[in-house]
């Protein structure tokens, strides 16, 4: 099965997947617990695993909109955000009997960001999430198998099977 989705002036189009699906929309179309729940924009099912896969696309907003966001990049404000859009889509999965193989989950950042700084957020939401539970008593199966942080052109680099492209150009409020 192949699917495109967009998101804002974001398209990404995955080749080959068993199910695709926008998890992170509004009222009755979306997962529907909105109102307690945060969510990852998408949810791609492989053969062997599942994507859940968020995207951020702070080159498309308003000036200062795009100053909030980058500081709440670089202060790490938005690691717990992107936590809580994983752990409660985790557990909304989970509870419907959907996670059943293991799970990577994707933030794409569409700004030019350097490495050490998507490294940094890479590490920090590895921390957050954690990916093997206490150091003590390592977990029998992990609510995540692994996350990244990327811009556009470490994603497509990393993933060329589903790339991303910028569509035409307009700055949301």
């Amino acid at each position: 099965m192949n699917s495109t989705f967009t998101e804002g002036t974001l398209r990404i189009t995955m080749n080959n997947v068993v199910d695709a699906r926008k998890f992170d929309l509004p009222g009755r179309c979306g997962h529907g617990l909105s109102h307690c729940m945060k969510a990852v924009d998408f949810i791609v099912e492989l053969p062997e695993r599942y994507l859940f896969i968020e995207f951020k696309d702070p080159e498309n907003a308003c000036p200062e909109r795009r100053k909030r966001f980058v500081e709440r990049l670089t202060s790490g404000r938005l690691d717990k955000d992107l936590m809580y859009k994983y752990r409660d889509s985790f557990l909304y999965e989970w509870a419907s009997g959907r996670a059943d193989k293991p799970v990577d989950y994707l933030v794409l950042i569409a700004m030019d960001l350097d490495k050490p700084l998507l490294s940094a957020r890479t590490n920090q939401l590895r921390r957050r999430l954690p990916l093997h539970g206490p150091p003590s008593k390592p977990w029998l199966r992990p609510i995540v198998a692994s996350c990244g942080v990327f811009n556009l052109r470490s994603w497509n680099e990393r993933f060329p099977d589903y790339p991303v492209q910028r569509l035409g150009a307009s700055l949301s409020p």
